[in-house]
């Protein structure tokens, strides 16, 4: 079953592109006496965070962090929860309508595999046909 997907709201989506353009235009704003000077690794680890997100998250957890269970429990809990309201919403057929169903499916299983056999069997004889 499909989970829900929630949107992002479109002011995250314009700080992260406000932060990467930010960056960008810094160093493109420059002249050309301060493009000779160099940064220091503090302005680059600055610079790295603001275009690299992810990889400064992934620096900085080094152990599991104790919170994180409680997230997992808390999402399979409102997975759980979400199942049990489209359960509710499912319409279960009749036993009449299941039995009806059932026989239907039987019936064409049934038609299919003489169809199968007879032409399996009309195959086989060619083929011995052929060979002799």
């Amino acid at each position: 079953m499909a989970r829900i997907q929630r949107k992002k709201k479109p002011r995250e989506k314009k700080k992260k592109q406000q932060s990467a353009e930010g960056v960008t235009s810094q160093g493109s704003s420059n002249d050309a006496v301060s493009k000779k000077t160099e940064l220091s690794s503090d302005t680059i680890k600055s610079i790295k965070a603001k275009v690299y997100p992810s990889r400064q998250k992934s620096l900085t957890r080094t152990k599991a962090e104790p919170g994180k269970l409680k997230g997992y429990i808390d999402k399979g809990l409102q997975f759980l929860r979400e199942v049990k309201v489209e359960l509710k919403k499912v319409v279960w057929p009749s036993r009449k309508q299941t039995i009806g169903s059932t026989v239907v499916v039987l019936i064409l299983v049934m038609i299919i595999s003489v169809f199968l056999g007879m032409v399996d069997i009309g195959l086989s004889s060619l083929i011995r046909v052929v060979l002799k």
